[in-house]
């Protein structure tokens, strides 16, 4: 799969090691050995794939979810704009055979849902809690369900 040309230095840096590694950062810096997946969604205005590495969780079998705290910005990050354009994504996920890649449908979830998972990621990822204290929004969570690329 291909880049997009206008996407920033440090993602395709992050792309292509994630990529040649089998899904491993093992590029030096503050996401060397962390557990991230490429999400790939389409711009909601230029209609161009974009690529983004980002934290994951799993939920029960095989659902991930995303967080788009935007480091505590008063605003949501592009992919999650674009996702909520066009919840159609793709997922490049690591997995001891590679990378698992599979298209998904993203939904932001509410309510209970919303309050358990975001618990689950206090729990694995204490400093979200602060994220969300340092911002007005509420910090969606999305959850991906795979659509295609089932694993055997």
């Amino acid at each position: 799969m291909s880049m997009p040309s206008d996407m920033p230095a440090f993602n395709r840096t992050v792309v292509e090691n994630f990529r040649a590694n089998g899904g491993e950062i093992t590029m030096d810096g503050m996401l060397k050995g962390a557990d991230v997946v490429l999400l790939t969604t389409v711009g909601r205005r230029s209609g161009r794939q974009h690529i983004v590495p980002l934290g994951y969780l799993i939920d029960g079998n095989d659902r991930i979810v995303l967080w788009a705290s935007n480091m505590a910005a008063p605003e949501h990050p592009e992919w999650y704009r674009n996702l909520v354009a066009n919840p159609q994504v793709m997922i490049e996920r690591p997995t001891s055979a590679g990378i698992d890649l599979f298209t998904g449908t993203a939904r932001t979830t509410t309510g209970a849902e919303r309050e358990r998972l975001f618990r689950m990621l206090e729990d694995r990822f204490p400093h979200m809690a602060a994220h969300q204290q340092q911002t007005e929004r509420e910090i969606p969570l999305v959850a991906v369900e795979r659509v295609s690329g089932l694993p055997d």
